[in-house]
């Protein structure tokens, strides 16, 4: 049994016990019957009315309850569908008490998130203002009167970091190029002038408005000043270039170039003031010197020439370079041709560098093979020989290489200027296909000239016989007389002209084949030596140039000391 149950039937115990008691009350106190009965008339109403109005007040709590389930309900679908969640669904049978109380929190709970989702909107929303003032651009599109889901509270917070990040960059950037502008300015000695300009320079940073177009016209304002920069830039460069040329022209001391050392850097306009008066001055003491002056251009005219490969008709065609009367249209003309010709080399450098490099080559290449014909070059110590042959085949393989390179670029010029390139007045690839026909003809020639030679030296020999070279032996010790075979000279002297004699160190004496008369009636008969056998190696024709003449014949060196002693 519940206790409430329990507690009814004590309160109806309680109820009877009071009546008994007031009934003895009534019967000792002697309260007629009647009486009685008003008493107990008034103890039932003023119980029935307390108990009316308990039920009543219950019944009305019940109401109260319903009505509250039924708000909240309704204001529960409410906050649901403004929230976008799925509507709340009580689980299982409940009593209307705790229907009341789950309704009335889940409700509680829905107004505290709608509370947090329009407090978060507003302050996106103030932040999103904020920054597309600063960067001048549209608000996020959003009805701030309506209740935002997740989900555009998740845009809305992705938009507002964009946009942070966009102004961030922007600021750096703006930063960046505020300090180039400043700097720019200070170098050009600049003022702002207009509003714009003052914005960006005189102006808090934050108060400057980050769009694109205001970014877009500090870029186009930095690339101006700039640009007046690099002129500036450009104009001292060239003042100083003039300044150095005029000094190597008239050849002005260290001493006199220090005293505007000071002006060689920097581009402002006191510097710029400071280098035209400079050239002023240099061009006032040039026109006081025209002598010296056109002299240094026209050494530098020469150097122009050499590098260019002018041919002396082509040099010839400059008939100011050859005038004596030094004026100032003579220097004017000076000018223009050094201008004309520096114009000229630097639109072809890198063919005439080539040229250059492969004459180089070239030159290297007839010195190897000059070597390479030398019998001295055998006698080098150091490893010399192998070097230049590692050289001479490297520079080989790298001549024809160079020159298909430059073929390419000379042909491709050509074409492209619709004339022929020409060096020392002849067309390049001519040139070159002239060298290496001169080359062969001078090997042709060199090698008619040993052929000539030898054939010469082969008839002298044939005529009046060799004379071998004695080899050369190391390691002997000096000749003593002990050691000498002593030799006949009676017998020597005797000996017939068909006899041959082999000194003491090694030489050979050899007959000579006019040395025997022919007999009388005769026809000259040509010695046996000569008819039919070879003559002595080439290597050994004219070793021993110390060979003398005995009896008809040649004795070596080494054999006349062997008889001497």
């Amino acid at each position: 049994m519940r206790r409430s149950e329990v507690l009814a039937e004590e309160s109806v115990v309680c109820l009877q016990k009071a009546l008994i008691d007031l009934r003895e009350i009534w019967e000792v106190i002697g309260i007629p019957e009647d009486q009685r009965l008003q008493r107990t008339e008034v103890v039932k109403k003023h119980i029935q009315d307390l108990l009316d109005r308990m039920i009543a007040e219950e019944e009305s709590l019940k109401e109260r309850l319903i009505k509250s389930i039924s708000v909240c309900q309704k204001e529960l679908n409410t906050l649901c569908s403004e929230l976008h969640v799925e509507p709340f669904q009580e689980e299982g049978d409940v009593t209307i008490l705790q229907l009341e109380k789950d309704l009335r929190t889940q409700v509680e709970l829905m107004r505290k998130q709608k509370k947090d989702r329009k407090q978060e909107l507003k302050l996106l929303q103030e932040q999103d203002q904020e920054l597309c003032e600063i960067l001048c651009m549209s608000p996020f599109d959003i009805d701030s009167t309506l209740v935002p889901s997740l989900e555009d509270l998740n845009q809305l917070r992705k938009h507002v970091a964009t946009l942070r990040e966009t102004k961030d960059a922007r600021r750096e950037e703006f930063v960046n190029i505020k300090r180039q502008i400043i700097l720019c300015m200070e170098e050009l000695e600049h003022t702002p002038d207009t509003s714009f300009e003052r914005d960006v320079v005189c102006e808090e940073e934050d108060a400057f408005c980050l769009s694109l177009e205001n970014i877009a016209t500090l870029q186009k304002l930095l690339q101006q000043l700039e640009m007046r920069k690099s002129q500036n830039e450009a104009l001292c460069e060239g003042l100083r270039a003039q300044i150095h040329e005029l000094w190597d022209r008239l050849q002005i001391p260290e001493e006199e170039r220090e005293t505007v050392a000071t002006l060689m850097t920097g581009s402002k306009a006191k510097v710029r003031k400071a280098l035209q008066l400079e050239v002023d001055r240099l061009e006032e003491l040039k026109m006081q010197n025209l002598k010296k002056v056109i002299e240094a251009i026209r050494a530098e005219v020469a150097q122009y020439w050499d590098q260019c490969f002018y041919s002396p008709e082509q040099r010839q065609a400059f008939a100011p370079y050859y005038a004596d009367d030094f004026t100032e249209n003579l220097l004017q003309q000076h000018d223009a041709e050094i201008v004309r010709l520096k114009t000229y080399y630097e639109a072809h450098k890198e063919l005439f560098e080539g040229v250059h490099k492969w004459e180089e080559s070239w030159r290297l290449f007839l010195e190897f093979e000059r070597k390479a014909s030398d019998p001295s070059r055998f006698t080098n110590r150091g490893g010399n020989l192998l070097k230049e042959e590692k050289q001479r085949a490297k520079l080989q393989k790298t001549l024809p290489k160079l020159e298909e390179e430059l073929k390419a670029q000379i042909e491709a010029w050509e074409q492209a200027h619709s004339q022929s390139f020409v060096v020392n007045g002849k067309n390049f690839l001519a040139y070159v296909a002239e060298q290496w026909e001169a080359h062969q003809l001078e090997k042709e020639r060199a090698k008619q000239e040993r052929q000539l030679k030898n054939k010469k030296q082969t008839e002298t020999e044939m005529l009046y016989g060799s004379a071998p070279r004695t080899p050369k032996r190391r390691g002997l010790t000096p000749n003593t007389p002990g050691k000498v075979r002593k030799l006949n000279t009676t017998t020597m002297s005797n000996a017939t002209a068909n006899s041959s004699l082999r000194p003491v160190f090694g030489g050979t004496m050899y007959r000579s084949p006019m040395s025997r008369l022919p007999p009388s009636g005769s026809k000259p008969v040509l010695s046996s030596t000569c008819s039919g056998k070879k003559t002595p190696r080439a290597g050994r024709r004219g070793a021993n140039k110390e060979n003398v003449e005995l009896n008809g014949s040649f004795l070596s060196a080494g054999a006349l000391k062997g008889l001497q002693i």
